[in-house]
């Protein structure tokens, strides 16, 4: 018996959305072995948050403008520019769990009415939206890459993308917010 993967891309969005998650999670709640990390001088990893929101602004540019190609018909240079948002996403998410199992989460150094009331707020959504984004975007990605291009109007790659797309811009854009938070303005 042959397993196709357009055949299963439910499940599999399932599958690389727990495997996704819980190192995700596993990295924030110290559940990963830290001993197993390379070692990096104390400046590169001191460096990741400023790494990191640049490639969020970059992503963020790379997201828009596939949107736009893709309103304009320009299904090639759409997929290039989702692919390499892709990449952006996942060099971000690589840099970010190694600082997180390294040296834990930034604690917020600003006023406790901001962090109350603002800084708190924004980080819930962002990471909210993080979260629902990461199925969002197994589910699309691998409907893209299980089809020909001339089948993808028959599936839901358009409207699920649509949305995946939308949240993933919001959750750059405030992971940038919440970047300027803790190293910027306060």
């Amino acid at each position: 018996m042959e397993l196709r993967a357009r055949d299963h891309v439910p499940a599999l969005t399932g599958v690389l959305s727990a495997i996704s998650l819980a190192l995700v999670f596993g990295a924030v709640l110290g559940a990963l072995p830290v001993e197993s990390l390379p070692r990096v001088p104390a400046g590169i990893v001191d460096a990741i948050p400023h790494v990191n929101a640049a490639i969020s602004l970059v992503a963020i540019g790379t997201i828009t403008t596939a949107w736009r190609a893709i309103r304009r018909g320009n299904v090639d240079r759409h997929r290039a520019l989702m692919l390499a948002s892709l990449v952006l996403f996942v060099a971000f998410l690589t840099l970010y769990l190694y600082r997180v199992a390294l040296v834990g989460t930034a604690p917020f150094p600003g006023p406790e009415t901001i962090y109350q009331f603002v800084y708190l707020p924004v980080l819930a959504i962002h990471i909210t939206l993080a979260i629902v984004c990461v199925p969002l975007l197994y589910y699309v990605l691998l409907l893209a890459l299980t089809r020909p291009i001339e089948e993808l109007p028959q599936t839901s790659h358009r409207r699920i993308g649509r949305v995946a797309a939308s949240l993933w811009l919001v959750s750059f854009a405030l992971g940038v917010v919440v970047y300027a938070m803790l190293y910027v303005i306060y």
